[in-house]
């Protein structure tokens, strides 16, 4: 399998991160690829109608796009315990937290790309807006980080940790652990699992 990849994409990292922990990673192939707002990728576009990373290239010439849909995929190949529970109570938890850990990155991605226009142009309320979405998740993260580490590793788990080192890579100085120990001390643990540590940003 290919992987249409960068080091700087935070859904690039919950894929591979992901990939570690389901013991897959072995078998996928990165293929260094550049993508920007205002500069689509043309050969990309061939692969994934929408041009975005992370795109997976099966080994039948067929694609598999959007972060989630690759990280289920992943969790079909192998033969240990599931990333995505299956049924019950604990796989509503999981994609809960997946959806809060994924609208994290998602919010600050807008905030970064608000951020990079001419300051002429960009828009205090939307930044003040993403500024308090984006505290206000770190919070109810804070609220769960001890279910957090009560329960076995899954989606939600990587999606929210991929969020965290994202803020940390790009908003350094928002200070996110400020009044959130609970997350800070799971993160900061979370991180030294191989699966964090194979896959950490490189701003290239």
């Amino acid at each position: 399998m290919k992987l249409y990849w960068s080091s700087r994409s935070p859904f690039v990292r919950k894929v591979m991160a992901f990939a570690h922990e389901c013991g897959v990673a072995a078998r996928i192939e990165c293929v260094p690829t550049l993508v920007a707002m205002t500069q689509p990728n043309a050969d990309l576009l061939k692969i994934n109608p929408t041009g975005k990373i992370p795109t997976l290239l099966l080994d039948d010439g067929s694609a598999l796009y959007d972060s989630t849909v690759i990280c289920e995929y992943l969790d079909s190949l192998h033969d240990g315990r599931k990333l995505f529970p299956e049924s019950g109570l604990a796989r509503w938890t999981a994609l809960r937290r997946h959806a809060l850990g994924n609208n994290l990155l998602d919010n600050l991605m807008l905030w970064r790309n608000e951020s990079l226009r001419p300051q002429s142009q960009q828009s205090p309320e939307t930044l003040a807006a993403f500024d308090l979405k984006v505290r206000n998740a770190v919070a109810a993260l804070d609220r769960e980080a001890d279910t957090l580490t009560a329960d076995p590793v899954g989606i939600g788990h990587v999606a929210i940790a991929c969020a965290l080192s994202y803020s940390d890579f790009r908003f350094a100085h928002l200070g996110w652990r400020r009044g959130n120990d609970r997350i800070a001390h799971w993160f900061d643990a979370f991180a030294q699992r191989p699966s964090m540590v194979n896959t950490a940003h490189v701003d290239q």
